[in-house]
């Protein structure tokens, strides 16, 4: 990625002033798309829409696709209707697809009726019927396809056609006479069998492919298990509809573990660092009015706790050791089953047994964290029993509690379908906290009074 000094910036800016799209133009020849793109998000939104329209209509078809959505959405905007129809000619089908789906339904009617190529325009509609979570949402209908019963010289021609309007070939696809999905062509077989009587003699079966209604992220899962570059995609009976590729696949699994990260973190919504104070605003606040709302609680609860901290001051002292501790079990054992379910080391079909296996996991934990508390405290604090047992034994029933609402949260949520990713962050941490005193309460109490006599 090209790197644009100020100095660079200004210099480009006094051209555009100037009006001299010679100039322009030369600095733009120069430039990847990419690098356009990049140079786009350090101008303003006329100075960008002035280099844009230098831009010829396919480079500025490539510079549209690496704009972030923002930054498209507004030039997009900017842009007659007709002038958007000429960048779509020059776009592969899946990226018209995620041009056309940032506009509402009388704008892309609109374009899709200036589209001079029918057939695209055709494919588009249909593409658009997808979810855009799915594999029918993600896959471009450009791709070379042969019959099985073509000859060799047939075959080679059928692809010669085809290829003419195609920016990449990753691969062949081999069809029957119903269109059904039967193999791949290696293309390294026109050279080692010229004179094969039939394509099917010598394509490779058993194609790994994927269903139309297949989720995206199941898709990215098959893409790194098979190594692949592209996927072909079928209907029901196995019919060939289009393909995807992995760099829209890549694409999306960025998008997702932005989003989860976002989530995670406490943000309800989807905001990038340029996005308006208000629009980050309201992501934000809705978990941290929840933060004060938790909080106010633990006052609370404290507050039910006054008569035990005044009469033994050292329980207070551990106060944010269990808490903070609870919170960290939690999180840990959530991001490990939420990274399980993201990568497909975990199916909820195994939800007992991860369970089974985080509760062992938890009683080495809160085994090994609560024997070092208690030896430091039975040494700082000897005169103290009933409090070194009690934040002991409270530490051990707070690691456990953590590690099996870290476990069941995400897989709950996996299965009802809502993003698990959701449970990695103050979800966990506020239950955690709140439960984690109540726990500290109960058991302090208890021991207190058994063992000191306390009534309270």
């Amino acid at each position: 990625m090209k790197e644009f000094t100020e100095e660079y910036l200004d210099h480009l800016a006094e051209i555009i002033k100037a009006d001299d799209k010679e100039r322009a133009r030369t600095e733009l020849a120069s430039l990847h798309p990419a690098d356009i793109a990049e140079l786009y998000r350090n101008l303003d939104l006329e100075e960008a829409e002035y280099l844009f329209k230098l831009l010829d209509e396919e480079q500025a078809a490539d510079v549209l696709m690496e704009l972030d959505e923002d930054d498209r959405l507004k030039l997009l905007n900017a842009m007659p209707v007709e002038e958007i129809a000429k960048q779509i000619d020059h776009l592969d089908t899946d990226d018209a697809v995620d041009l056309i789906q940032q506009l509402d339904q009388e704008e892309r009617d609109e374009i899709l009726s200036h589209i001079d190529d029918v057939e695209q325009a055709g494919d588009i509609i249909d593409l658009l019927k997808y979810d855009e979570d799915t594999a029918g949402g993600l896959m471009g209908t450009e791709m070379i396809v042969v019959n099985e019963n073509w000859s060799m010289p047939e075959c080679i021609k059928q692809m010669r056609l085809q290829a003419e309007d195609m920016d990449e070939i990753y691969y062949v696809y081999v069809v029957d006479n119903d269109y059904r999905l039967r193999g791949t062509f290696p293309l390294k077989k026109m050279l080692t069998h010229p004179s094969v009587s039939k394509i099917k003699h010598v394509m490779e079966t058993d194609p790994v492919s994927v269903k139309a209604d297949t989720p995206i992220d199941e898709v990215a899962l098959d893409f790194e298990k098979y190594d692949l570059v592209a996927m072909p995609v079928v209907d029901s009976i196995g019919r060939l509809l289009g393909r995807i590729t992995v760099d829209d696949v890549m694409d999306q699994v960025r998008e997702a573990s932005e989003r989860d990260y976002q989530l995670a973190s406490g943000i309800s919504s989807d905001v990038d660092a340029d996005d308006s104070v208000f629009a980050q605003t309201k992501a934000r606040i809705p978990w941290l009015l929840v933060g004060i709302a938790s909080g106010l609680l633990a006052s609370v609860i404290l507050g039910s706790f006054e008569e035990q901290l005044q009469a033994v001051t050292a329980l207070a002292l551990f106060i944010p050791i269990i808490g903070g501790t609870g919170g960290n079990v939690g999180v840990q054992a959530s991001a490990i089953v939420v990274q399980g379910l993201a990568n497909g080391s975990l199916d909820i079909k195994n939800f007992a047994s991860q369970l089974g296996k985080e509760i062992l996991i938890g009683l080495l934990n809160a085994t090994v964290m609560s024997a070092v508390v208690f030896a430091y405290n039975l040494i700082t604090m000897p005169g103290e029993f009933a409090v070194t047992i009690s934040v002991a034994v409270s530490l051990f029933v707070v690691v456990m509690f953590a590690s099996i609402l870290g476990t069941v949260v995400p897989l709950t949520l996996e299965k009802l379908h809502i993003n698990p990713a959701l449970a990695t962050g103050p979800f966990i941490q506020i239950s955690n906290d709140i439960v984690g005193l109540i726990i500290y309460v109960q058991i302090s109490t208890w021991f207190l009074h058994s063992l000191t006599g306390f009534t309270f």
